[in-house]
């Protein structure tokens, strides 16, 4: 494997972006370089942030804060309420990419733990639109449950364990509409690497076994893994130094060559790996790649990541360290360049809505 790789559109389904009441952590410009950076034609960005995304004035104030900064295409998660923001579904729904639900370890009011609650959100969800969920363990089959109850596409972020892999093959044996994400820290990292990484290698879910990873190599390999995305979430250091540390760590622009890399070492083949950072997500979330989008990425660059010249605001990595190859070389959006050789090309605003026409 050599030479140039074409990239048609990829796409980063799964990534916070912060600014507004976080933009000491990132901002849409700062963040969207980094996707730029990443090889990635667009970004959709989780409502968890604060302000969250619960109600139509929250997600007015993100659509235009985002239109204002973003360097590269995106859209918008609406975020399920513990307050029951049911009713204004159908005013937002067509302008957000999906519906995010958090059923397990949250912040604020996004936390949905009660059964009943979830399918009421389920329920009043239009169709159309995914319900994307953070579902972990047990919680993953009383998700199944739902969906088997209202055969809504149900996207299952960052699965990390053989149990849940186990759960969602079977689901998808069954005929259930439902797609498989996963990220590269659980791919290329494991509980063990905790004991060096320290507070940067804490994230929701937390770092697995050794087994539960093969599990999940197993999975991209049969299928039953649909996309890889990487839970883009970046923290300060100083945060990241404080008792306790926040969870999430920055990936956009590591998850191509690491995948790469692991097309190299034979883990993984190409095809698949386009499938899953390409095809599979504009797929997942009804997307059409606009004319003349695609990456450029040279196949025999070698380096190893470093803090020096990322373009995330927070400025470090947990793969600090790892040689990887491929290394990104040019971004065209719509037939312009977006990113050149290290250097972003376009202005704040270049990035579209991609659900604009929804408003």
């Amino acid at each position: 494997m050599s030479g140039v790789l074409t990239l048609p559109a990829p796409l980063d389904p799964h990534v916070h972006l912060r600014d507004l009441a976080w933009a000491h952590k990132g901002t849409f410009t700062s963040e969207t370089a980094a996707a730029l950076a990443g090889g990635y034609w667009a970004v959709l960005d989780m409502p968890n942030t604060p302000p969250p995304t619960v109600d139509p004035q929250a997600l007015a104030t993100k659509l235009a804060a985002l239109t204002a900064g973003a360097l590269c295409d995106w859209g918008v998660y609406f975020g399920a309420s513990q307050d029951d923001n049911t009713a204004c579904y159908p005013q937002v729904a067509r302008q957000v990419c999906g519906l995010k639900m958090y059923n397990n370890a949250t912040t604020g009011t996004l936390l949905l733990a009660d059964q009943a609650a979830r399918e009421a959100h389920f329920r009043a969800w239009p169709g159309g639109r995914v319900i994307a969920v953070h579902a972990e363990g047990q919680t993953v089959a009383d998700i199944l449950a739902l969906v088997r109850l209202t055969r809504k596409h149900t996207h299952f972020c960052h699965i990390s364990t053989a149990e849940e892999i186990a759960l969602l093959r079977a689901a998808k044996a069954d005929g259930l509409p439902v797609s498989v994400g996963v990220t590269p820290h659980h791919l290329f990292l494991t509980e063990r690497d905790v004991t060096t990484l320290g507070a940067l290698g804490r994230m929701k879910p937390e770092l697995k076994t050794a087994a539960d990873q093969a599990a999940l190599w197993e999975a991209i390999a049969d299928g039953t893994v649909d996309v890889v995305e990487s839970d883009h979430a970046p923290h300060t250091l100083d945060e990241k130094r404080g008792d306790p540390p926040p969870s999430g760590v920055p990936g956009l622009e590591t998850t191509l060559p690491l995948l790469l890399t692991a097309v190299r070492e034979g883990r993984l083949s190409l095809e698949r790996m386009i499938a899953l950072v390409t095809t599979n997500p504009r797929r997942i979330f009804g997307l059409q790649a606009p004319p003349e989008t695609y990456t450029e990425i040279d196949l025999d660059a070698s380096y190893v990541i470093s803090r020096e010249g990322l373009h995330t605001a927070c400025g470090w990595s947990p793969f600090e360290g790892m040689r990887v190859w491929g290394r990104v070389r040019r971004v065209i959006i719509r037939g312009q360049t977006a990113f050149a050789d290290g250097r972003v090309c376009v202005s704040p605003g270049f990035g579209h809505n991609l659900f604009a026409e929804g408003i």
